[in-house]
């Protein structure tokens, strides 16, 4: 949200807390199956958070590291559940129209790639229950 609002201070304080979250996560709790996927994405996430978080006054590199940690994080949704409906949300834009997602708690738009000039662009892909 606070991409999608072009306020780089706000999106380093998110990146930050992601990061401590991440530490918090007991391992020894998870199954098989999770243990595997968390150790998978668990480095990258740490390190595009502590982009985001170390970055308040890049936005663009923000956005760049947010659209890798976001990939990683619809993976983590998908296999631990969100415990909310969450939208996997895509901009067909971003990146010279390569593309990005962003995963959303509402269908409404709100797009932390192009932030306030282009804030409804992209579409509801993906309802994650």
């Amino acid at each position: 949200n606070a991409l999608a609002n072009d306020n780089g201070k706000d999106a380093a304080t998110a990146g930050k807390q992601i990061s401590e979250a991440l530490q918090k996560i007991d391992e020894a709790s998870l199954t098989g199956e999770q243990k595997k996927m968390f150790a998978d994405v668990k480095d990258n996430m740490k390190e595009h958070s502590e982009h985001i978080a170390g970055n308040a006054d890049k936005i663009e590199h923000q956005r760049e590291h947010f659209d890798m940690l976001s990939k990683d994080m619809y993976d983590m949704v998908k296999t631990f559940g969100a415990g909310q409906t969450l939208y996997k949300t895509f901009c067909p834009m971003y990146n010279n129209n390569k593309g990005a997602i962003w995963l959303s708690e509402t269908k409404d738009i709100k797009n932390p790639y192009l932030g306030k000039k282009m804030s409804t662009c992209g579409e509801v892909k993906e309802e994650i229950k």
